[in-house]
């Protein structure tokens, strides 16, 4: 069964999520409402990319995901629907979708024209154009119903790693902080092993830290599991979840991880040298 998928900066004080899930549930009383998060920093468009693309695959396909995150109505800003890998993302014309899909090419995308009539009448984006088309979808509607195809919605550059092949370096940066302060960097599993392939050792660079390790995962930092707690409050690096090098004190958590004990911020700096 289709879902209907909720990511937004509104946080949970408001009432706008209540608004958004009864307004859902008012057009379709059996539909499957899942929230991805309500806590993206207000307009931080990078944060909700990371979030996004990460949680949606787990999604039944056909799933439909609203995306309320500098969605706020203005005449200029169209609303769009992407049609990709399956699943359907509503957002606003802001560049996000071009985010969150870097490396992917959209089967489509619409131009949302449901609520066009109201023209300067409408009063939220979400509740009035987002909401009423994510139900129309689930239902097994088709967006041509809903929208009309256009070639090209607004694209944002993503921050990408690169490699200095005369300097024998990776350049990458902080582009996500989770909940535990851990500092996620663009430098993928891939692109990492595919440039070390070449060469016999690296070190992991950042601010006045050097570390020569980079572990599959957090848990393999452990050596002895019998002295697990004398590794807490440890620098490491290691690949997470979605494949991303990461820069982590071991179980630290937003007040006392790696953002805050390297004193780190989104788009600083994070080196990988290399050596022969």
């Amino acid at each position: 069964m289709p879902v209907i998928t909720l990511t937004s900066d509104y946080g949970l004080t408001d009432y706008r999520v209540a608004a958004i899930k009864g307004s859902i549930l008012t057009q379709k009383s059996t539909a499957v409402i899942a929230d991805i998060s309500h806590e993206i920093e207000a307009y931080n468009l990078l944060q909700t990319a990371y979030i996004v693309r990460n949680a949606y695959k787990y999604f039944p396909q056909g799933s439909v995901h609203i995306i309320s995150v500098d969605s706020f109505y203005r005449k200029e800003v169209k609303s769009i629907i992407y049609k990709t890998d399956g699943h359907y993302f509503i957002a606003a014309d802001n560049g996000l979708l071009s985010l969150v899909f870097f490396d992917m090419n959209p089967e489509a995308i619409y131009e949302i024209t449901l609520n066009n009539r109201f023209d300067d009448e409408v009063n939220s984006t979400t509740i009035d154009i987002f909401v009423p088309s994510a139900v129309h979808l689930s239902n097994g509607g088709v967006p041509e119903v809903i929208g009309r195809k256009i070639t090209a919605a607004k694209d944002l550059s993503f921050p990408r790693a690169v490699h200095n092949e005369s300097e024998k370096m990776i350049i990458g940066e902080v582009m996500y902080i989770d909940n535990f302060g851990n500092l996620v960097s663009n430098i993928s599993r891939k692109f990492f092993e595919k440039i070390k392939s070449n060469h016999s050792a690296f070190t992991v660079k950042f601010r006045n830290y050097v570390m020569s390790n980079v572990y599959n995962n957090h848990t393999d930092f452990v050596k002895i599991w019998e002295e697990e707690r004398d590794y807490h409050g440890k620098a490491v690096a290691a690949f997470n979840e979605a494949g991303l090098l990461e820069l982590c004190i071991y179980k630290g958590n937003k007040n006392n991880g790696a953002k805050t004990l390297f004193g780190m911020n989104v788009g600083e700096k994070v080196y990988v040298e290399f050596e022969d």
